[in-house]
């Protein structure tokens, strides 16, 4: 068992832009350290956004395409392996490291945020 974070402020944890995006384009992306794919998602009237995601466990490229996703969208860009990942595609892992995304109950409008 882990320890338990230190607490954050409720303030802090509403800096954390949370919305659900639409997977619109998947490519592999060999040059990534670890196994990932290159997403593209489309966040409605906020745009697409790429990701540089580490999928390729349990899901195959055109599993993704059409799928809702919850991503965290207010952390800035981040370089991976050259290619810009804009948004944090949220998931659990499993024991063996193969991560489930974390995923809408229902559709819902792209762009909504967590509320």
């Amino acid at each position: 068992m882990t320890a338990e974070p230190a607490p954050i402020s409720y303030s802090e944890f509403q800096r954390v832009d949370i919305r659900v995006g639409r997977i619109v384009a998947v490519e592999d992306f060999p040059a990534a350290r670890k196994p990932a794919y290159k997403l593209w998602i489309d966040f409605g009237p906020f745009g697409i956004r790429q990701s540089s995601a580490q999928l390729t466990a349990l899901y195959q490229p055109d599993e993704l395409v059409g799928r809702q996703v919850v991503c965290a969208t207010g952390l800035g860009p981040k370089r991976v392996a050259g290619f810009k990942s804009e948004v944090l595609v949220t998931g659990f892992a499993r024991e063996d490291g193969a991560i489930i995304l974390a995923v809408p109950e229902r559709k819902i409008a792209d762009g909504s945020p967590l509320s």
